[in-house]
């Protein structure tokens, strides 16, 4: 059907990835269908080079590879059209646990679901479930509020901005949680937001960070995907040794994407949590409908960049330690957007 196919094989794809160069297939057919034993499968709608949310699924499904000894596919998937095809496609090849890899898959998923009720589909961030579609939650915002303390500590001009990719609860959520935690430190901050209505187009996430810094901006977070690329880039053009300015990561650890602007970065591990759902398929312990995870399963975090480090007051990172802890106790709950619907007949 002419969308990217990627067969792994193991150890000789991952030293490829490190050295910055992943080779794909093109074509038609899944690759990985022969034979018995496990096979998995992920479907993202972006490449999965933005060393962010896409490559952390990526890196995900090259470890059930590796630990399991899985089968496993990837497809890159641009439209809804694209998505069912790819769902019919792995459904019909006997494919057994399928990732999709985000919130704008729930809908073919749903569908795929009830044409194929012997594969399980998990739909990252999905906000919709039935007997064998599940949600994979995770609770990005916990880190996302820590990643706003740090801006709030940081700015020295009180204005932060945020520049998001299309405005769908799961990033809107992240959005609200940052700003939260950037007006802990001073409740007179102002927080400028951006969508760009897209999660790759690096020059609009450029333009949109320049506006913003433009506006007297010097802390700027992301929640992108590619598109991140082109805020590092405005933040790295304005960045000054007497007028610092500043980025913060999303979804990944960025940290030594631009190491020299980028204070920390809220981080999902979401090769972990890729593993622990697969570990549970096989085992059959997998619970039905939403899969919650969040910084107390050390998934979900905040990460200081440690080549910023002497650049960051120790009080702030000290109140920041403070509030990860109260957040694992649970005596800290940060705002959160809730999205998830349960289909009628899901358990």
């Amino acid at each position: 059907m002419g969308v990217p196919t990627v067969r792994s094989s193991g150890g000789a794809l991952a030293a490829a990835w490190v050295l910055g160069g992943l080779s794909v297939a093109c074509g038609g057919g899944e690759s990985g269908t022969a034979g018995d034993g496990l096979r998995v499968a992920l479907l993202t709608s972006g490449p999965v080079s933005d060393a962010g949310w896409y490559a952390g699924a990526y890196e995900g499904l090259l470890l059930i590879e590796e630990s399991l000894g899985a089968r496993i596919s990837h497809q890159q998937t641009r439209s809804p059209a694209e998505f069912d095809e790819a769902f019919f496609s792995y459904g019909s090849s006997g494919y057994d646990l399928v990732f999709a890899h985000g919130f704008e898959y729930q809908d073919a998923a749903l569908r795929a679901g009830e044409e194929f009720p012997d594969m399980t589909i998990v739909v990252s961030s999905g906000g919709r479930i039935s007997d064998n579609v599940r949600s994979l939650i995770f609770r990005l915002e916990e880190g996302s509020y820590l990643a706003g303390m740090m801006a709030g500590g940081l700015t020295r001009s009180k204005v932060v901005g945020m520049v998001g990719g299309v405005a769908i609860p799961p990033a809107q959520g992240t959005f609200r949680a940052f700003e939260a935690g950037a007006r802990v430190i001073d409740p007179e901050i102002e927080v400028l937001e951006a969508f760009i209505g897209s999660w790759d187009d690096v020059a609009a996430a450029r333009e949109a960070a320049t506006a913003q810094l433009s506006r007297g901006a010097d802390v700027l977070v992301h929640n992108t995907d590619a598109a991140s690329f082109g805020v590092f880039q405005a933040v790295r053009e304005a960045h000054g040794d007497q007028d610092p300015v500043w980025a913060i990561g999303m979804n990944r650890d960025q940290n030594d994407v631009a190491p020299d602007v980028i204070a920390g970065s809220a981080a999902i591990d979401i090769p972990r949590a890729f593993m622990e759902v697969a570990t549970r398929f096989v085992a059959g312990t997998l619970p039905p409908g939403a899969f919650d995870l969040s910084l107390d399963e050390n998934v979900v975090d905040f990460i200081v960049n440690p080549a910023a480090l002497d650049r960051i007051p120790a009080e702030l990172l000290s109140r920041i330690g403070e509030a990860r802890a109260a957040i694992r106790q649970g005596t800290l709950e940060v705002p959160r957007i809730r999205f998830l619907e349960e289909e009628s007949g899901s358990p």
